[in-house]
């Protein structure tokens, strides 16, 4: 995935309200920009580190700029748009990195269902014609090259693992996916220490057959690329 326009680099200020960021760009102001994140962003946000942010031509925002990228002390990148994480995915599907999820007969995003009709990150059938429901998530905390989901307690996160489970039992192919947006992760596992309840449902959805599946993406201010797949522990 490449970004359309060049983006803007600044120095992040802080970022507060969940969906706001003040960054400077050196141009003598702050300006506040769109946060697209919801998480926690532990690790991500931190006063001071070098950003990069995506600008809206759309007179209608109120804010024409969007938080994309954060780079930590460590010089390692870290895509803060959680939305990249679906649109990375359905390029994941359409390759061959991850011979599970590959040669797939068809997929397509954001689908009704179960009975809640909630909407499914990725939709396919694969080369068996099996139904396949793909959740997505996006990983950004780092514990060293650990990567840990969610970075806070996350009932939403609790839900779609209980929707997965059910797809299941319904005879289709349920997967949840983590999209490793942090260059220093390399390798995911449930934030039992954070989330206790979503680290039991992963193990209970384990056991009724829910794949289990992590992708690390690398990002710079010009492209976000697929890299490799890395292990998920349980």
């Amino acid at each position: 995935m490449q970004f359309n326009k060049p983006l803007r680099s600044g120095v992040l200020q802080k970022r507060y309200k969940r969906f706001l960021a003040d960054i400077d760009f050196g141009d003598g102001d702050i300006t506040t920009v769109h946060c697209p994140n919801t998480g926690a962003m532990t690790g991500c946000a931190e006063p001071g580190s070098k950003v990069w942010c995506s600008v809206s031509n759309n007179p209608k925002r109120k804010y024409s700029l969007t938080w994309e990228l954060a780079q930590n002390s460590k010089g390692e990148m870290i895509v803060v748009n959680t939305q990249h994480a679906n649109r990375m995915a359905g390029e994941l599907l359409k390759t061959e990195l991850m011979p599970q999820l590959s040669e797939w007969q068809e997929h397509k995003p954001e689908q009704r269902y179960g009975n809640e009709k909630s909407r499914i990150d990725w939709w396919g059938r694969d080369s068996d014609n099996r139904e396949c429901f793909v959740e997505v998530k996006s990983v950004t905390l780092a514990d060293g090259s650990r990567g840990y989901f969610p970075d806070a307690v996350s009932q939403r996160a609790h839900k779609h693992l209980n929707e997965l489970m059910q797809v299941v039992s319904d005879g289709h192919r349920a997967i949840q996916l983590y999209m490793v947006m942090h260059q220093g992760i390399d390798s995911v596992m449930p934030a039992s220490h954070i989330d206790a309840k979503y680290a039991e449902l992963c193990q209970q959805a384990e056991s009724a057959g829910v794949e289990f599946y992590a992708v690390k993406c690398i990002a710079t201010p010009q492209e976000i690329k697929l890299e490799r797949p890395v292990p998920v522990t349980l």
